[in-house]
């Protein structure tokens, strides 16, 4: 017969257990961070049934959380990182959504203590893809995973499905697919989150996104100031054409919020716009990628005039006295002609020059993947921006298609859809940029699209001539070898043919060929 166990053993007993079982890590998922776009990224997370551990550095942000938003959800707290870490399942799926930059990797090693090998740190910041690159490398030697993914929506996006463009190490994609194609947006039934590639291709993405995000935003901008002072029309008008707009082609965010922006008034009844400084800011991520566009050497000149015009735009003071002292001069700067045509034109206008802004784009990421050695999946880049982000547009139903039938496509203008669009929309777009040209009205977006598109269809420019006056002033002054002329000797020689005394070559026979007819180049150039 076995001896009876004493009641207060058992209560230790059960006491121990307890403890043991609430010790268990229980969370799916981690996330600091407690700004809006953290709080709403975690919500969504708990909607979709993942238990979400929260922390920030600030705890009393953490208990504010709890007692408010997160009360009631499948959402716990930590008040350390230490227990942060431990109520997190193996392996660990940390995400990061503080501000970039020193916080990212201050955040990296007060964690790296407390994971261990296999885990993994997602940063959902706006990181530049450079830190992206180094902390993946620096991460993987310690074994941890780690991943920049971009994220786009804003808040409203965050909370109810946001664009995900996760990229760094591909052996955490398989153990961060499920939560994050779950809090993604949708678009026909596909979540607009698929892994984009190595290292920062992540984070590069959603560079480039923002940065055609500020064309698409200027280039509405442009429609509407010629509406506006080249047609004399009223915001409602405005609002009116650009409902229109938004049934059609040009169906997409942005132009939904203009429309709404048009038709907004303030308390006093008078449109809110006309009271709003012409002023524009920007956070960076547009000069990113127009720099990054010079260092690869590629014309991205729509998303870079872009960035110029909003600069121009701070210089308000600068621009008022200059509103004094430059006037117009010109035949006239009032529109003469059919109104219903030239606003048809102006769509058509808007239609192509955003066909320029996505094709530059894509050719920045192509380049990009070989110059990093990315592998990145353009039919699902264009997939993740169909919805949740900021950019999100029918038009990018067409971009995922043309990129389905043709993975290798060199650019979106040599497929057929986008071909036929940029024929049709050619002469109204012509009409737009010369007449807002001769009505003084600035079109920098509309016209540096039109103007690469016919850069880019020209077989012979005249960079021939460009290319002979960097000749002409290169030529060394004296006699001896030159790398850069010696590098293109041939293309530039053979223009001294004529006028070469064959003889001395052929009595300078002993030297070596290619030095002895470089010698009489030289003798010619530096003569003339």
């Amino acid at each position: 017969m076995r001896p009876e166990i004493p009641d207060k053993f058992n209560q230790r007993l059960i006491h121990l257990q307890n403890h043991l079982k609430m010790s268990q890590p229980t969370g799916d998922f981690g996330l600091i961070g407690l700004a809006v776009m953290g709080q709403n990224i975690i919500l969504n997370a708990a909607d979709h049934g993942f238990n979400v551990i929260a922390f920030n550095r600030t705890t009393s942000k953490v208990d504010r959380f709890l007692e408010n938003e997160a009360k009631g959800k499948s959402i716990e707290g930590a008040h350390s990182i230490e227990e942060f870490c431990a109520k997190l399942k193996k392996p660990r799926r940390i995400m990061l959504l503080v501000m970039a930059g020193k916080p990212v990797d201050d955040f990296i090693e007060t964690i790296l203590p407390h994971i261990e090998e296999g885990d993994i740190i997602i940063d959902g910041g706006n990181s530049h893809f450079p830190d992206t690159n180094r902390r993946t490398k620096y991460l993987a030697a310690k074994g941890i995973r780690f991943v920049g993914s971009g994220v786009s929506g804003g808040e409203e996006g965050a909370r109810y499905g946001p664009s995900l463009m996760p990229g760094g190490n591909e052996e955490a994609w398989p153990y961060i697919k499920d939560v994050f194609q779950s809090i993604a947006a949708k678009s026909d039934g596909e979540a607009c989150c698929e892994w984009v590639g190595d290292e920062g291709a992540g984070h590069y993405v959603k560079m480039v996104h923002n940065g055609i995000e500020y064309g698409d935003m200027q280039l509405i901008c442009e429609a509407y100031d010629i509406m506006k002072r080249g047609l004399g029309m009223q915001d409602k008008e405005i609002g009116d054409v650009f409902a229109e707009w938004n049934k059609g082609v040009l169906d997409s965010f942005l132009v939904e919020i203009t429309r709404d922006i048009m038709y907004f008034n303030d308390d006093d009844g008078t449109p809110l716009l006309e009271k709003i400084l012409d002023s524009a800011g920007q956070k960076g991520t547009g000069k990113w990628t127009a720099i990054n566009a010079l260092d690869l050497g590629m014309p991205v000149t729509l998303i870079a005039e872009s960035v110029l015009s909003r600069c121009l735009s701070s210089l308000k003071a600068e621009r008022t006295r200059a509103s004094n002292v430059l006037s117009y001069v010109g035949r006239s700067n009032k529109f003469e002609g059919d109104k219903k045509q030239f606003l048809a034109d102006l769509e058509q206008a808007l239609y192509a020059s955003k066909i320029i802004s996505y094709a530059q784009g894509f050719m920045l990421m192509q380049e990009a993947a070989k110059e990093f050695k990315w592998k990145l999946n353009k039919p699902s880049i264009a997939l993740m921006w169909r919805g949740g982000c900021i950019i999100r547009s029918v038009f990018l139903k067409d971009i995922t298609a043309a990129y389905r039938a043709d993975d290798n496509l060199e650019n979106l203008l040599f497929s057929d859809f986008f071909n036929k669009a940029i024929h049709k929309a050619q002469p109204g777009w012509r009409d737009v940029v010369s007449k807002a040209a001769l009505m003084g009205i600035p079109t920098p977006a509309f016209s540096t699209a039109l103007s690469w598109f016919d850069g880019y269809r020209t077989k012979d420019l005249p960079a021939n001539l460009l290319q002979a006056q960097r000749d002409y002033f290169e030529i060394p002054r004296r006699k001896g070898y030159s790398r850069q002329l010696d590098r293109t000797w041939w293309k530039r020689f053979r223009f001294y043919l004529p006028s070469i005394n064959w003889t001395k070559i052929l009595l300078m026979g002993f030297m070596p060929k290619k030095l002895a007819i470089w010698e009489m180049y030289l003798d010619h150039a530096c003569n003339e």
